[in-house]
């Protein structure tokens, strides 16, 4: 896989053979948010029995491109079996919407789910989050830089936080400032790969024209750049955090897991780097380690009094 956006494919077409008697409940286009007259949807899957009391958002993410279609109920499974509550959040999508836009789908996603844990029976300060490449580069987002609520918010959605307490993910884009090298910055959409370009062409409104306008200061690129890369938002209170990355990845460079890891230590924030050798930007035994995922929630989500 060469490209962010197979993984929703891959997503799709490596997912098992399903049992008529599902292991879950499935609501479909929960609406957690609307923008510029567009709903922001997920759907949920609630285990049948045993449910642990915790929650676990999937980011339905490739290339920042998310679509309904690509929820893949074979990286539900792995949760739901454990007793997790899964969130498969499809945000706002490229071309219609750039990463910074994106990464406010996800928190008011997160906003969402806490504001209604009691609906759906979970602990609000028990969530996890994980998605591959784009998709986790946005839980990381999350797991590095969410927000408090906003008290003063006139929807009581925004006033909840939406900080998560562990994250894991697959092959994360971390450092746009220093990727794959040190100084090798991609500010400009044109830096990056031609289908990846809509999310990173960053605009604005003018307020004298009412029209969207194209960012082009360099100050301005590189500044936006730094706000969406993980590693500069790493603080000593961020969440436990799993990465795993194949050593022969072309699009994603092992080495954004590998700064982003010793950023971490160095804050001592609970880490783990698992190397994958030999494989690339995606393998098609990816579903199989989704329950490395769920032992690290297992870990790091338990109730307080288990702890």
């Amino acid at each position: 896989m060469k490209k962010w956006i197979s993984l929703g494919l891959l997503f799709v077409f490596c997912a098992p053979a399903l049992a008529d008697d599902l292991p879950f409940t499935r609501t479909e286009d929960v609406v957690y948010g609307r923008k510029y007259g567009t709903a922001l949807t997920m759907d949920v899957f609630r285990p049948k029995k045993d449910a642990n009391g915790a929650g676990v958002v999937v980011v339905v993410s490739g290339g920042f491109f998310s679509s309904h279609e690509a929820i893949n109920p074979a990286f539900v499974l792995p949760f739901v079996n454990r007793g997790y509550t899964v969130f498969t959040v499809v945000h706002g999508s490229q071309p219609a919407f750039t990463v910074t836009e994106i990464v406010a789908d996800m928190n008011r996603a997160i906003r969402y789910i806490r504001f209604h844990a009691k609906d759906y029976a979970i602990d609000a300060s028990r969530l996890g989050i994980c998605g591959a490449s784009a998709g986790g580069h946005l839980s990381l987002m999350i797991g590095l830089a969410g927000e408090q609520g906003k008290a003063d918010a006139k929807d009581p959605t925004d006033r909840e936080s939406s900080r998560v307490q562990a994250v894991a993910c697959f092959f994360p884009p971390t450092d746009l400032l220093n990727f794959g090298s040190a100084g090798r910055e991609l500010i400009r959409a044109e830096d990056h790969q031609k289908q990846f370009r809509p999310a990173f062409e960053y605009r604005e409104l003018d307020k004298n024209t009412n029209l969207w306008v194209t960012i082009t200061d360099p100050a301005r690129l590189r500044e936006i750049t730094k706000a969406i890369s993980p590693i500069t938002h790493v603080s000593p209170d961020d969440p436990p955090t799993l990465i795993i990355h194949g050593d022969a990845d072309t699009l994603v460079p092992l080495q954004q897991s590998e700064v982003l890891i010793e950023k971490l230590k160095a804050a001592n924030v609970t880490n783990k780097l698992i190397v994958k050798k030999g494989a690339g930007h995606g393998w098609p035994t990816i579903p199989l380690d989704m329950s490395t995922f769920a032992d690290w929630f297992d870990t790091y989500l338990k109730p307080a009094s288990k702890k």
